[in-house]
């Protein structure tokens, strides 16, 4: 076996989770799917926070069936359970967390993964700008309302999936909801953006307090999910095509996908901080790595600032 080969990461290398709690967000589609399933099978209990209940329900008992050394049932009740969370809607956000706070005081795992990618413009119940408002200030809102649960575990993590779309990206101030001119692509870049600048931020407050949790990011590279949907043309027939030589360099399954994100979540290795994403060309498929963001996410003044117009919005405050 080639050195390459043997530093790989794999799920293969989760460690055993039992006694841990991981709220997953989107989790019943995709690449959190995909690491809810890991997760579960190492013996976490994984609670999959999604907008529709059926679904999450359906997910949550697929997982469950393939649990080993339990029947269905009983797996399903105790290592498997769900929430409704619709990111859109920040009453929603408020009544998942809450229900988080009463059902898991303490939480070892928090993955911000759901989010929606290029679709026509629309606006959240808040009014804000669809991208922007689910995969950025929704998760924000959600990780400060149970933030306080994280912070009685030792070890715990906050987790937030961003993409290769963020090195396009640019934080307007002047127009965050794209009320002057809408182009999907430049604002699911911003939201992206955003999700780094959050994980950075995050972290730097979560150190200065001494905190026992710490934030990190993630990227799948170009996975072929639910996330696509909204892709048109060539790109999309890509997108459905079937994996193989055509679309190996650029489009890998969810299963590979989820892996930044487990690494992130449960490597022992990691720091907060990090950002994982595959390790291929471009960075669209591969195994998980440290990959470096663009230098404007490291800004911490737009972070700071953003963080601060991310309260004002949301009107919620961390317990830092």
């Amino acid at each position: 076996m080639n050195r390459r080969a043997a530093a790989r990461w794999t799920a293969a290398d989760v460690a055993d989770q039992t006694g841990r709690t991981a709220v997953i967000t989107g989790a019943n589609s995709g690449i959190g799917f995909e690491a809810a399933r890991v997760l579960a099978g190492r013996g976490a209990t994984v609670v999959l926070a999604c907008r529709d209940a059926g679904q999450a329900e359906q997910a949550a008992a697929r997982i469950a069936a393939g649990l080993p050394g339990a029947p269905g049932g009983a797996a399903r009740g105790d290592r498997v359970q769900t929430v409704r969370l619709d990111l859109a809607s920040l009453t929603s956000v408020r009544e998942a967390a809450e229900e988080l706070g009463s059902r898991f005081p303490r939480l070892d795992l928090l993955i911000n993964n759901a989010g929606v990618m290029t679709p026509p413009y629309g606006r959240t119940e808040d009014g804000f700008e669809l991208q922007f408002g689910t995969n950025h200030l929704g998760h924000f809102a959600l990780t400060g309302l149970v933030l306080g649960s994280l912070l009685k575990r030792d070890g715990s993590r906050v987790v937030t999936v961003s993409s290769n779309g963020h090195k396009v990206g640019r934080i307007n101030f002047d127009d965050l909801q794209s009320e002057h001119g809408y182009r999907k692509m430049r604002a699911y870049a911003q939201s992206k953006l955003s999700n780094l600048m959050f994980t950075f931020e995050l972290q730097r407050r979560l150190a200065a307090a001494q905190a026992p949790t710490i934030a990190l990011a993630a990227h799948p590279g170009t996975a072929r999910t639910q996330l696509l949907r909204h892709w048109r043309g060539p790109s999309r027939a890509v997108a459905t095509a079937r994996l193989g030589a055509a679309t190996s360099w650029y489009m890998q399954d969810a299963e590979m996908g989820a892996l930044p994100m487990l690494r992130a979540a449960t490597d022992p290795a990691a720091r907060g901080g990090q950002y994982y994403g595959p390790d291929r060309a471009f960075e669209f498929t591969g195994y998980p790595v440290l990959v470096r963001p663009t230098g404007r996410a490291r800004d911490e003044g737009v972070q700071n600032k953003l963080w601060l117009e991310s309260e004002r919005l949301t009107g919620v405050r961390f317990p830092l």
